[in-house]
């Protein structure tokens, strides 16, 4: 099947519903636009949700109430079908920012009464004409900067607003050539069966000859990629700043690396993305993000939304639940916060 218009339409009615519904309607447009086992993920300390209720609860709610006059500026969105299930589901993705003013604390976050950029990306699955299962994420240490506030040591790479697509193609209402989709997938599966090659020799598990970062990554990237990460990594631009700025950073400061899995990974026309719950398993050795090594393996919840151009990747959006990994290491972050307030 290729025909992802029908799935399409569902996540669309959702999202106009609901991002037109008032706060205290949210909870009718959610039920109206989901299945009876619902299941919701989220990242921390929202985690996983049963049923509408309890995410409204847990997450709607509170973040109504702290940011007002809240509106969806949508840069990415698609659709495809799972390749990690034998393509057997279908899963829809949009991704952009939440603007809306930080008017109430939130998570410990001290309110700002000013224009809050909140990115998300959210994957839907869709079946029966109503949302099975979704995954948000959210930049929560990214409000954290904006709100002020840095808990972390400088990062490695830029932090600022991210864009959309280049092009500004990245909404793909209407049907795509299924081939495009398809080389999409290719060559982002390709590139991470590069990335599991590469690991292997760092581990000692393989002995093919390394190749350099550049020329690892030349095979699948543009030149003047630009690679925009989650807050306390940051954004870099060039193959040769990402090599510097994030790819040696993690592969030196983190090791046994362990992949998982994804939960979804689909493409359509020139974009494609996949989300893991977790994807990685890491232990710190020291100095990534800036903080000493644990000697803890510590999971990695990550989306990477990408738009290929031409035979290579041009642009990768990646998010990380990277307050939940420094959890699993005994930094609580948003604790600390809470801590500091009511001192």
């Amino acid at each position: 099947m290729t025909d992802f218009q029908p799935a399409k339409a569902v996540t669309r009615a959702y999202m106009a519903a609901f991002d037109a519904a008032a706060p205290a309607d949210r909870l009718a447009a959610l039920q109206a636009h989901t299945g009876k086992d619902y299941h919701w993920r989220g990242l921390h300390p929202f985690h996983e949700q049963s049923g509408a209720q309890e995410v409204i609860d847990a997450f709607w709610a509170p973040l109504l109430s702290s940011f007002s006059a809240l509106q969806r500026r949508e840069t990415i969105f698609f659709a495809g079908l799972n390749d990690t299930d034998g393509q057997s589901s279908v899963w829809t993705c949009s991704m952009g920012h939440f603007k809306a003013l930080f008017d109430q604390d939130w998570l410990g976050i001290p309110a700002t009464r000013k224009i809050a950029m909140i990115r998300y990306a959210e994957f839907h699955r869709i079946d029966g004409g109503k949302i099975a299962e979704t995954a948000l994420f959210i930049d929560i240490l990214d409000v954290i900067h904006q709100a002020g506030l840095n808990p972390l040591p400088p990062q490695t790479a830029a932090s600022f607003v991210h864009p959309g697509p280049l092009t500004n193609d990245g909404q793909l209402f209407d049907a795509q050539d299924p081939a495009e989709g398809a080389k999409t997938l290719k060559t982002i599966n390709d590139m991470a069966a590069n990335i599991s090659k590469a690991n292997a020799i760092i581990q000692g598990k393989s002995d093919a000859k390394p190749l350099t970062p550049r020329e690892e990554l030349s095979q699948h990237w543009h030149e003047d990629m630009a690679w925009y990460g989650p807050a306390g990594i940051g954004a870099v631009f060039t193959i040769e700043r990402y090599v510097e700025q994030h790819q040696q950073p993690f592969r030196r400061q983190l090791a046994n690396r362990v992949f998982n899995g994804h939960v979804a990974r689909i493409a359509e026309g020139n974009y494609g993305g996949f989300f893991g719950w977790p994807n990685l398993t890491v232990t710190p050795t020291g100095g990534y993000l800036g903080l000493p090594g644990s000697n803890r393996p510590s999971d990695m919840r990550v989306v990477d939304v990408y738009r290929r151009d031409g035979d290579k990747l041009a642009e990768n959006w990646v998010f990380i639940d990277i307050l939940h990994f420094l959890n699993q290491q005994g930094l609580d972050v948003l604790g600390r916060l809470a801590e500091v307030k009511r001192t």
